[in-house]
């Protein structure tokens, strides 16, 4: 067994689970265990590429101020590598994300600001404008996971081969959601430049505009979602739409459902995205006539959600339950 010198070299190389207890058709579904990454989602991954690409490029060194809007899990990983290189880190993030992110930022040594999440990009209120604000009137560095292709490079180099080589390559889809584009874009490129034939498959909340832009061309108007993380009112610049080749949109109640279901049955416990991407690659198991594998990501751990999807008067109070 490896031992380590730094908790950022555990980044990555996370296990792969078929889901066995569950009905997949004709199918089998895998679930790429990003719970497992040391700050315990996925975003620890697109966290260490751009604070790195940043250093390299000159932009920021040990002392500096970073700043980042985020759902709360690309702030977590970013607090998990500022801790360890030296920099001091301010969080934007909207009102309806969990509190335990925001105690667990606090807990790194994080400061939060919260936003409304009833307004959309371009409002001065919107989380993504206060922190851009934020940074140019204090010269604080602006990470921007949803332009950086440091986040892009992040899966297209770890996440995408790791998934390849897990399952040696006999890969037919795999079930994936936006929140900034950069897990859709670099797994997407990869996949399909190994195997054109690869499906990418949108899981989309229902309220985002992404699933109807990807069947119509047309952005309409955005509503509202409780799942975390993902889902969106607009484009992000690094996001390739082009790469999905279907899409499923999941009501809240239905992604809630699946992430307890998942719980229950498979005992992984993933937050709410990763029950958005569940119902998806279901539905997409379900509707195929010929067996396939089926890869779909646990995006974060359900520990962050104690108070919300995995408490039973919330999910009542909610009409979830």
């Amino acid at each position: 067994m490896k031992v380590y010198s730094n908790i950022l070299e555990m980044i990555g190389n996370t296990p792969m689970v078929e889901f066995q207890n569950l009905d997949t058709g004709k199918c089998r579904l895998f679930g790429k265990m990003e719970s497992q990454n040391p700050g315990a989602s996925i975003k620890d991954r697109i966290a260490v590429s751009m604070i790195e690409a940043a250093e390299k490029a000159g932009h920021i060194k040990p002392g500096d101020t970073l700043i980042e809007a985020t759902a709360g899990n690309t702030g977590l990983g970013l607090a998990l590598v500022a801790s360890q290189k030296g920099y001091t880190l301010k969080i934007v993030m909207p009102d309806k994300m969990s509190m335990e992110k925001e105690y667990n930022l606090r807990a790194f040594g994080a400061e939060v600001l919260r936003t409304r999440s009833d307004v959309g990009k371009g409002h001065p209120e919107y989380y993504q404008d206060v922190a851009k604000r934020l940074s140019e009137e204090n010269g604080w560095f602006f990470i921007n996971q949803f332009s950086n292709d440091a986040n892009i490079q992040a899966h297209y180099e770890t996440t995408a081969p790791e998934i390849w080589e897990q399952l040696d390559g006999k890969v037919d889809a795999v079930v994936i959601g936006v929140g900034s584009g950069g897990t859709i874009t670099g797994i997407g490129r990869y996949m399909k430049e190994k195997n054109p034939d690869i499906e990418m498959v949108l899981a989309d909340p229902e309220g985002s505009i992404l699933a109807d832009y990807m069947k119509t061309g047309e952005i309409k108007q955005a509503g509202s979602w409780v799942v975390e993380g993902i889902g969106e009112d607009f484009i992000p610049d690094i996001c390739d739409m082009s790469l999905f080749d279907k899409a499923y949109t999941v009501s809240d109640k239905e992604g809630l459902d699946a992430a307890r279901d998942l719980m229950r049955k498979e005992a992984v416990m993933g937050g709410s995205s990763t029950g958005t991407l569940l119902a998806a690659a279901l539905r997409y198991c379900q509707d195929q006539t010929e067996p396939k594998n089926v890869v779909t990501l646990v995006c974060d751990t359900g520990n962050r959600y104690l108070s919300k999807m995995y408490n039973d008067e919330w999910m009542k109070e909610k009409g979830f339950l």
